[in-house]
């Protein structure tokens, strides 16, 4: 199945759950298998359901959010925290696409706090 979505993709996004970590470890073996098969597709780091992860503790928060970053700069991606039940960042994460995709200039300001919905690219 993964040929199928990867091959001809201009942008490739790599979710995971922001209140489950193993789902951001299981990324690196998603990316490892994407680039294989389409190299120069745009990767995107998207953290789902930050609407969860804003109940969860600090620490947990912290570590997540460290290890997001760490793994979007190895990938050279923008990492975007979303929520699409509290529409947070969803609108801004295809904005932020369409200038990777189109290499356009993106206006809206990077989010960089921990804590608050990360927006970087």
């Amino acid at each position: 199945m993964l040929p199928l979505v990867c091959n001809d993709a201009s942008a490739i996004f790599f979710m995971f759950d922001l209140s489950r970590k193993s789902t951001l470890t299981s990324v690196k073996e998603w990316y490892r298998q994407a680039r294989g098969l389409n190299r120069p597709a745009v990767a995107f780091l998207v953290g789902t359901k930050y609407d969860v992860f804003t109940t969860l503790s600090v620490e947990h928060q912290e570590d997540v959010t460290k290890q997001a970053r760490k793994f979007a700069k190895a990938m050279k991606a923008p990492l975007v925290f979303t929520s699409a039940t509290h529409s947070v960042n969803v609108q801004k994460l295809f904005k932020v696409v369409l200038a990777k995709v189109f290499d356009l200039k993106c206006t809206l300001d990077k989010i960089e706090e921990v804590g608050e919905p990360l927006l970087i690219f």
